[in-house]
């Protein structure tokens, strides 16, 4: 990779590290919110929630327009909106008596502005690198995504020291300055951009279906599956940490970093390893969403609090096999002129998936642990059997 093209490509990995944030940098917090609003568990899910469905729901729209008139001009903005939601919310929980509805208002801001970024960060991946290079940097960007699930928690915890409500303001603190670097610093290539309107041009994304819809479509519910066992298990976990080992703090940041470290390495490695290897993609998919059944199912019989983390250890590397050939089957199953909306859509699945882990986690747990798991468990057995019948791997590029 030449000094030029890395640098951009650092740029924009800082995209999927500042979205990354939105849930996870609030997920050890979330106790702390429940007692200083006076929330059930189900409100405190619905701060996920009203991120990531504004967010699932707009980013297919960011992903035409996109296609359409470029990703610099969707992305900057988006950023920078992203940002004034967290501000929103920072300055409702610090003056307000109750707080609580304008803080959803300020997520639904974040999560506006959350639908028109990683996505469209990685079909701007795609549009600057080619053919085996771009699995490597995806995987890289996807990497990066989980470094942000890394270091979130423990920022997270870390800040809340200060006040419960003191996250909320970091992410204008951290946003502005990457969406500059993307505005003066990446270079956007030429490519071949949809002229349709929006009806044509939905004729023409199904025509993509048409030839590729299997493989797209398992390839969408593999990723929403692991990242709806992600952070359904984390939001869990949180409450757990505290409730039955006293574990706080950063101390519980460091415990909640333990799956996303360990999906985040994979995730670099599988990526760089896939890029030698692409025909594995389809293995590494079925080995990761097998593997994750097995530790769900496992999880419930461990009471000790270091095989406890084990467990969170391997589903962490069960999860990261799965998203960097994911996101190559994704974005090379079609050309620079749809590769926008393909994407978009696939994080469209991904946002749905965080966004009803956390509260469908919760409500399960009120029938037991042995039934949470179990259930999460049959959702990934189910994509792993999904992968088997449908996913293909492309065998070039474009």
């Amino acid at each position: 990779m030449k000094k030029a093209t890395a640098l951009q490509f650092a740029v924009l990995c800082g995209v999927p590290f500042v979205m990354v944030l939105g849930n996870s940098m609030l997920i050890p917090v979330f106790p702390q919110m429940k007692q200083a609003m006076n929330l059930t568990q189900f409100q405190v899910g619905l701060i996920v929630t009203f991120f990531s469905l504004p967010a699932g729901i707009l980013i297919p729209f960011a992903g035409y327009l996109s296609d359409r008139f470029g990703r610099k001009v969707i992305i900057v903005p988006a950023l920078f909106l992203y940002g004034l939601g967290g501000l929103v919310s920072g300055f409702a929980a610090l003056l307000l008596e109750r707080p609580f509805p304008v803080v959803l208002a300020g997520r639904v801001l974040q999560g506006m502005g959350a639908g028109g970024t990683y996505q469209l960060a990685m079909a701007l991946t795609g549009d600057i690198f080619q053919s085996k290079e771009r699995t490597k940097a995806l995987g890289m960007l996807e990497a990066s995504n989980g470094f942000g699930k890394v270091a979130s928690p423990i920022l997270g915890a870390l800040i809340a020291m200060i006040t419960w409500h003191a996250p909320f303001f970091v992410y204008s603190i951290v946003t502005y300055p990457i969406a500059l670097g993307v505005w003066f610093l990446v270079k956007e290539p030429k490519h071949e951009k949809a002229s349709e309107s929006l009806k044509k041009y939905g004729q023409k994304l199904l025509s993509v279906f048409r030839q590729k819809g299997k493989t797209l479509l398992a390839s969408y519910f593999s990723g929403m599956v692991v990242l709806f066992t992600l952070f359904g298990v984390m939001s869990w976990v949180s409450d757990y940490l505290e409730s039955e080992y006293r574990i706080f703090a950063i101390a519980k940041g460091l415990v909640l970093a333990i799956p996303v470290t360990a999906m985040a390495l994979t995730s670099f490695f599988s990526g760089m390893w896939l890029s030698k290897q692409p025909q594995w993609s389809k293995a590494a998919i079925i080995f990761g969403t097998v593997g994750a059944t097995a530790v769900l199912l496992l999880i419930p019989l461990f009471a000790n609090i270091y095989l406890f983390m084990l467990m969170l250890l391997f589903l962490g590397i069960f999860i990261g096999s799965v998203l960097p050939p994911v996101n190559a089957i994704i974005t090379g199953a079609t050309k620079s002129d749809q590769r926008g909306i393909v994407t978009s859509l696939y994080g469209t699945v991904r946002f749905f998936g965080v966004a009803i882990g956390p509260p469908l986690f919760g409500l399960a747990i009120n029938y037991g642990r042995w039934v949470m798991f179990a259930g999460a468990a049959a959702v990934t057995a189910v994509a792993a059997v999904i992968a088997v019948l449908f996913i293909t791997t492309p065998q070039k590029q474009e």
